[in-house]
């Protein structure tokens, strides 16, 4: 990492802080029957797939479903931004009646959330939308959006930056922040 960055998370507190969200989630959906979990591409795929696999280890018959969502194309900046290279959603179910656990690494502005809501409803109409976040930037958001679940809340300034390394090669686990020169 630069030198200008500061560790928020190690290895081992990312993994302890992980483990404390399955456990929220147990909490409060016990054996996930009416519930689904969705990673927000393209970031919130590798913490929700952490999620999913850790709650199936901690309660091994649990009926949770887990699908990945793309977001690209309802984003409000999509035109102005670089080209991008859509990805593919990943759901063979359909969120009508359902606890749907929208996961993504971090909370910034609110714009991601609010494109991954409108991209879900073309999967039905659920029950309810929680919202957990790895990251909660505070002081930063542009939409009335806040997490449900957060695995650290810290507070930043628009020019630092929140990097997340989970399972990346030659990379270890870990969470920065990033100050610009």
């Amino acid at each position: 990492m630069p030198k200008n960055s500061k560790l928020i998370f190690n290895k081992e507190l990312l993994a302890i802080s992980i483990n404390r969200l399955c456990h929220e989630l147990i909490e409060n959906h016990d054996d996930f029957e009416n519930t689904v979990i969705i990673g927000l591409q393209p970031r919130g795929v590798i913490l929700s797939k952490r999620i999913f696999e850790q709650i199936q280890k901690i309660q091994p018959n649990s009926k949770i479903k887990y699908g990945e969502l793309d977001v690209s194309f309802f984003r409000d900046d999509f035109r102005r931004r670089d080209p991008i290279v859509p990805s593919a959603n990943k759901m063979d179910f359909i969120v009508e009646g359902k606890k749907v656990i929208l996961i993504d690494d971090v909370l910034f502005t609110g714009r991601t959330i609010r494109a991954g809501l409108d991209a879900l409803l073309a999967f039905g109409r659920p029950e309810r939308v929680e919202l957990m976040v790895l990251i909660n930037r505070k002081f930063s958001r542009q939409l009335p959006i806040e997490p449900d679940y957060i695995g650290k809340s810290i507070d930043t300034i628009s020019t630092e930056k929140v990097k997340v390394n989970l399972d990346l090669e030659n990379e270890e686990d870990g969470v920065w922040l990033i100050t610009e020169e």
